[in-house]
């Protein structure tokens, strides 16, 4: 959306709602199965739990729900370079992979992480 005053610029993260103590499953996932970077979280906001982490230009902070009930149908939408070496190492980790071919311009696939929140990745088709 742009006009006089407003520009959109980009996405700084995605929240994705995690139980307490939840911490160690997340470095698990995110860190080890995705290889992204964990971020150091604020003091402040590192006393309420979870984590945050970081890769390819991609911010995921995990916050604490004391309720949680994983995201079955809400996702971010994540784009990828190699998403069948992707999908192959979450299978590898035991995250059953389900492709979908219905979205024009890219190849597709959806997980879940080990908290049962759902993702979608993507790749866009060369040329």
């Amino acid at each position: 959306m742009t006009n006089d005053t407003i520009a959109f610029s980009g996405l700084h993260h995605v929240q994705l709602a995690v139980p307490p103590g939840a911490e160690p499953l997340c470095r698990e996932f995110w860190g080890g199965v995705l290889g992204m970077t964990e971020l150091e979280k604020p003091p402040v906001l590192a006393a309420r739990g979870g984590c945050w982490f970081r890769g390819g230009g991609l911010e995921v902070h995990l916050g604490v729900e004391e309720d949680f009930v994983p995201a079955r149908k809400a996702h971010p939408g994540i784009l990828v370079r190699g998403l069948r070496a992707l999908a192959e190492r979450l299978e590898a980790h035991g995250h059953p992979v389900q492709w979908d071919g219905e979205f024009p311009g890219h190849d597709r696939c959806y997980a879940f992480d080990k908290l049962g929140n759902r993702l979608e990745f993507l790749e866009p088709h060369q040329g």
